[in-house]
């Protein structure tokens, strides 16, 4: 099972403003991806990438995974955006909300969350820092905290992605985590209920 753990970072005033500037760069890049995706009606990943990846890496300077992680979260928005068109959310086909939701590229506020792989960020648990990429360089120990069975599930279990996040001034991330499933009970008992037809 998939869950998601945070940890709360503290960076130095000049690590928080690296960290800024980077959220801001990678959402610049996500919107600049949108409008080209919406302009040429391209939403697939493979597609996009080809479209982007060169134009957004001299504009912005990001390394190759921030720009693949920005690739990648702006065809995700897209998909959830077709899926909500899909499903009758934005309303019917013609109607004025869907014809005006679709009609527009998606926008990224500038703090809006960044994905960062392994090759991004490096986790130091027995320190309790991270070591980062930003668009300043390499940040190195940043320090972190949070709850402690949150934390303990970060270093035995965590996988994948986690999300860089600025919320209220404070910096976050957001950690996916894969926990054991919980093994099935086989042999119930004290069971009590409803039985239909008695």
């Amino acid at each position: 099972m998939i869950v998601t753990r945070v940890v709360k970072l503290l960076p130095t005033p000049e690590q928080a403003s690296a960290l800024a500037a980077t959220l801001r760069a990678c959402n610049e890049a996500c919107g600049l991806i949108s409008k080209a995706a919406h302009a040429d009606s391209v939403f697939d990943r493979n597609g996009v990438h080809h479209l982007m990846y060169r134009r957004v890496r001299e504009e912005y300077g990001l390394g190759a995974q921030a720009v693949v992680h920005c690739v990648k979260k702006t065809v995700d928005a897209y998909k959830v955006l077709h899926a909500q068109a899909g499903a009758g959310l934005l309303g019917k086909e013609g109607s004025a909300r869907r014809v005006k939701t679709l009609g527009k590229p998606i926008t990224f506020g500038p703090s809006s969350a960044q994905p960062f792989d392994d090759r991004m960020l490096t986790w130091r648990h027995d320190a309790r820092t991270v070591s980062i990429w930003t668009v300043s360089g390499r940040l190195k120990d940043v320090a972190f905290t949070g709850e402690p069975g949150q934390l303990k599930q970060i270093t035995e279990h965590r996988k994948g992605e986690s999300d860089l996040v600025h919320r209220d001034g404070m910096w976050f991330l957001h950690a996916a985590v894969e926990l054991p499933e919980a093994a099935l009970n086989t042999e119930p008992s004290g069971l009590s209920g409803w039985i239909w037809g008695s």
